[in-house]
């Protein structure tokens, strides 16, 4: 298993839903700018990740200028081709995106998780 890594910035752009051969595999870029601690606003960095299957509908909560803390983990390939050099390719596999501002939460425009707008609220103070 994979270690997981954290980043904070801001949506620059989100692609469309895209699939990808007969068994409907699905995948969905986006690009964010980070903006978390250590970052230099003078020499901004654009960061490219994805987000494949099920995962995909986690940016339909979000927009451009929206700021984001996102975890993903990393990934990477070899590909060979007879008679071309090895390539290595190297994602950025996303499979968490939270509103940055107030703890976390989503953004206002809804959830990114379906799930907790289901669920009621409970007291997690247990009286035993």
């Amino acid at each position: 298993m994979s270690k997981s890594f954290e980043a904070q910035g801001i949506i620059h752009s989100i692609d469309q839903t895209r699939e990808y051969g007969q068994n409907g595999f699905t995948k969905r870029e986006f690009v964010i700018k980070l903006s978390g601690e250590g970052e230099n606003p003078d020499y901004p960095n654009y960061v490219a990740l994805e987000l494949i299957k099920d995962k995909c509908a986690l940016m339909d909560a979000y927009q451009p200028g929206d700021e984001v803390v996102v975890t993903f983990n990393l990934s990477g390939r070899l590909w060979n081709a007879p008679g071309k050099p090895e390539k290595c390719f190297t994602s950025l596999q996303c499979w968490k995106v939270e509103g940055a501002g107030s703890g976390g939460a989503a953004p206002s425009q809804g959830s990114s998780d379906p799930f907790s707008q289901m669920m009621p609220d409970y007291d997690d103070d247990v009286p035993f």
